[in-house]
């Protein structure tokens, strides 16, 4: 592992590992020394159609001999093949596009309020994470980010996630939205119980609120369909989409139903990058690998065996997820010598939390490369018991 000093230049607001890469093909990685890494973190669950899939590169190369740039005031065909693309999986939802999981999160907060008129309140969930700007942030269910940056934007109540008679009675006339992850990622891979998704649309509907669903981190067939509340046969009002949408390149996605979207008018909202045109071609080309690779159905089966093979790593633990965003907790906090470890032998998985491990390979991942990351960690566990 070629070890690189923190840039002196850079703020420090990651506590980056020590290894800088160069390349990378499908699940693997390529540090400045060529040493190899099978990356079981995708860049945080991005890169969906694995490093550098030919057809993402090549549509990326070929925009960008065309057009990069022009700004919303005029239109491009990639952003309106996009929208067209992301109606068509959504049932008609319109997008807003912008450049992030947060700005998409902004927008979504902005929009809830546009159409609630006099009902403002957001509900949110314990252990929630959308964004680190201060309307995301707000809405994070996470007391330590939050804190430093108070007064953060108000009229936000948070209630334990999964616990839908506390959702019943945050909500009332005056809320506006619901916002929430189908399953929390940065907290851990945290799943709801059977059936919470669907109460928690009932209560929407019951109390006049939309339900916005930050599918950040779960969309764009991470967990087995294009969007984890297919699962559960609910609909949101209002969807956030980035992450894996476009591969590597930054786009984010704010969806509505028409008669939502409808609340917004000239003016009210922006993102100068949002839906360029390069961005905008990624994406369509990552919807089609996903679609014409089967890698739904891939994201599906390889979760299956991931859940197993952890399973029998840590047999006391809880291993938890689906399709190919799956968390394990240990029996102590000792994620961080894990991923450390991993690191050194060429494995990447990310520490979620002190004692849970998150796993979330790009959807390309072979039974090959998952069996040879659940030997990697359980040699791993091995050396740090006997310590």
């Amino acid at each position: 592992m070629t070890v690189a000093a923190p840039p002196a230049a850079l703020m420090q607001t990651y506590r980056r590992w020590p290894v800088e890469f160069v390349e990378g093909r499908g699940c693997t990685l390529v540090d400045a020394g060529g040493k190899r890494y099978l990356d079981l973190v995708a860049g945080l669950a991005v890169a969906s159609a694995g490093h550098c899939h030919p057809r993402v590169t090549e549509a990326i190369a070929a925009q960008a001999r065309r057009l990069v740039h022009v700004s919303n005031l005029y239109l491009t065909e990639p952003a309106q093949r996009l929208s067209a693309r992301l109606a068509g999986l959504t049932g008609g939802m319109q997008s807003f596009f912008c450049t992030s999981g947060a700005e998409a999160v902004e927008c979504a907060l902005k929009l809830a309020r546009r159409h609630g008129g006099q009902a403002r309140a957001i509900v949110a969930t314990d252990g929630g994470f959308h964004g680190r700007t201060l309307g995301a942030l707000s809405v994070t269910g996470q007391p330590a980010k939050r804190a430093p940056f108070e007064p953060l934007v108000g009229d936000v109540t948070h209630v334990p996630f999964g616990d839908a008679d506390a959702l019943a009675a945050a909500l009332g006339p005056g809320t506006a939205a619901v916002n929430l992850e189908p399953i929390q990622g940065e907290a851990g891979v945290v799943v709801p119980p059977p059936g919470y998704l669907q109460s928690v649309r009932a209560l929407c509907d019951q109390n006049g609120a939309l339900l916005v669903l930050d599918e950040v981190q779960t969309g764009v067939g991470r967990t087995g369909a294009w969007f984890a509340y297919e699962h559960e046969d609910v609909r949101p009002d209002v969807l956030c989409v980035a992450k894996g949408l476009a591969g590597g390149l930054p786009i984010g996605a704010c969806l509505a139903v028409p008669g939502v979207a409808e609340a917004f008018v000239p003016g009210d909202h922006g993102s100068t990058f949002g839906g360029g045109p390069v961005a905008a071609a990624a994406a369509l080309a990552v919807l089609d690998v996903i679609e014409e690779e089967g890698l739904r159905d891939r994201a599906r089966d390889a979760g299956l065996r991931l859940l197993a093979g952890l399973g029998r790593i840590w047999p006391d633990g809880e291993v938890r997820g689906r399709g190919l965003l799956v968390g394990v907790t240990l029996p102590r906090a000792a994620a961080r010598a894990v991923a450390a470890l991993a690191l050194q032998r060429g494995l990447l998985v990310n520490d979620a939390a002190p004692d849970v491990l998150r796993v979330c390979p790009p959807l390309v991942v072979t039974d090959d490369e998952i069996d040879a990351a659940l030997e990697t960690l359980e040699e791993v566990w091995d050396e740090i018991r006997e310590t």
